[in-house]
């Protein structure tokens, strides 16, 4: 997955000057990145602060690093069971 240039503090930032009443055009122009970018960015992060965000980011990593640990098992149990005979 490609990072992207701004944090998410950045972002909530970004967001914030739109709710104010600056222009998303130019919001846009002067952050350098798409119009597209900016909506995307505000169904991810609309109405949170930076504290929010950052929360956010611990628990997609706690998440990521669940999933993993749940496959590993899953692969670990398969091939006990195969190194075995058991079938299913």
């Amino acid at each position: 997955m490609r990072k992207s240039r701004f944090t998410e503090e950045q972002i909530i930032g970004f967001i914030k000057q739109a709710e104010a009443g600056l222009p998303i055009k130019d919001l846009c122009r002067k952050g350098g990145f798409s119009d597209a970018t900016f909506y995307k960015w505000r169904a991810k992060y609309g109405g949170m602060d930076v504290p929010d965000a950052r929360r956010l980011r611990e628990l997609e990593a706690e998440n990521n690093k669940l999933k993993k640990l749940l496959a590993e098992a899953q692969l670990d149990i398969h091939a006990l069971n195969t190194a075995f005979g058991v079938k299913r």
